[in-house]
């Protein structure tokens, strides 16, 4: 089978891997992922990203892609040389990442830095 090529081809990819990470049952496991790696950056490429794989090679493999993880770096590299040209794949995208990378936050700031440097 040929690899999906085209945006139009690859925007239909990127809803039915999206569509596959919002089921009932593949939103279960990612949420059990996500509670057994507790906010850990470390944790989550441990528990979160083997499952976000494999959800992602249960669509994508229908389309062309290899069973395994160079598949899913194959498609998401091709993500990626869209994202700049096409803002719906690259609205697609950031949803996509957003399933399974925790929001990143800044640490809080001590009261009373506002910004300034102390000097002696």
């Amino acid at each position: 089978m040929r690899v999906a090529s085209g945006r139009s081809r690859l925007e239909l990819v990127l809803a039915e891997v999206i569509k596959a990470f919002g089921s009932p049952e593949n939103a279960q496991r990612l949420e059990e992922a996500r509670d057994n790696a507790c906010n850990d950056m470390g944790k989550m490429l441990q528990f979160l990203l083997p499952v976000a794989t494999q959800i992602q090679q249960d669509v994508i493999k229908a389309y062309g892609f290899s069973n395994d993880g160079e598949g899913v770096l194959k498609f998401a590299r091709l993500i990626k040389s869209y994202e700049s040209q096409d803002p719906e794949i690259a609205s697609m995208s950031g949803k996509l990442k957003s399933i399974f990378l925790p929001p990143m936050t800044l640490p809080p700031h001590g009261a009373g830095a506002g910004g300034t440097v102390a000097t002696s």
